[in-house]
């Protein structure tokens, strides 16, 4: 047997108030937000490692790339990971 939850339309929202209401809106807003920075982040890993694929196939060395963005080897490296 399954419990009816809050996506099945089986449990009822409890009276808000107005205050409570207008932190739950901004509460979603701030999510959204929040999603919509994460997906651009993805976007800008996996064109930072596009491009250090580019730089490493035309023969830059990874600690070449390190130094250039003050970061380590090892960084560098996970960079390409992502």
């Amino acid at each position: 047997m399954t419990t009816l939850g809050c996506h099945s339309g089986g449990m009822t929202t409890p009276e808000r108030t107005a205050a409570q209401q207008d932190t739950i809106r901004r509460l979603k807003e701030v999510r959204a937000e929040a999603l919509k920075h994460f997906r651009i982040a993805q976007d800008l890993a996996r064109e930072r490692r596009d491009l250090i694929r580019s730089l490493t196939g035309e023969g830059v060395s990874q600690a070449d790339i390190a130094r250039e963005l003050g970061v380590s080897r090892q960084a560098v490296q996970k960079m390409l990971a992502v």
